[in-house]
């Protein structure tokens, strides 16, 4: 997905968390945690049911450009600034973007930022659920929590 079409994209939201850790930690540690928490045979059996074009983790690890974990590719990797992923499958068209700023000396502001298109009856009714009942949110809220604990030195 090139730029133009990422942007293109609807926002639909974004968290925010801060890491004591400088950019270089954070994104160690970002990349450590997605690629856990969708190389889990639960993430999976998800990609799969969905039909996500990108079902398996294939490509250089850590996470480049061009490396896929399950539901995602990464569409552009800058090293301890912003980190781009994008997918697709039957419901949506998506991306979740990271990005990494200085909060303070030492200190990394995490923001994830979500951009999404859910086309069709189908498509509708997914992004419904999805955002009503709040399970986008938490499992994002989640991979942040799970970075910040990660990084935090």
């Amino acid at each position: 997905m090139d730029a133009a079409a990422l942007l293109s994209l609807p926002y639909v939201d974004e968290h925010t968390t801060v890491v004591g850790a400088d950019a270089e930690v954070v994104w160690g540690a970002l990349g450590a945690v997605l690629e856990r928490s969708f190389g889990s045979g639960r993430a999976v059996m998800y990609a799969r049911l969905v039909g996500c074009a990108d079902r398996t983790a294939s490509g250089p690890h850590p996470l480049q450009e061009g490396s896929t974990i399950p539901g995602f590719r990464v569409a552009s990797a800058v090293p301890g600034a912003e980190l781009v992923l994008v997918g697709r499958h039957h419901f949506s068209t998506y991306a979740l973007l990271f990005h990494l700023d200085e909060a303070a000396p030492g200190r990394t502001r995490l923001r994830a930022e979500t951009r999404a298109r859910f086309p069709g009856p189908a498509g509708a009714l997914y992004g419904r659920l999805l955002m009503t009942t709040g399970g986008h949110a938490l499992g994002v809220r989640r991979l942040l929590t799970e970075v910040r604990r990660a990084g935090d030195t």
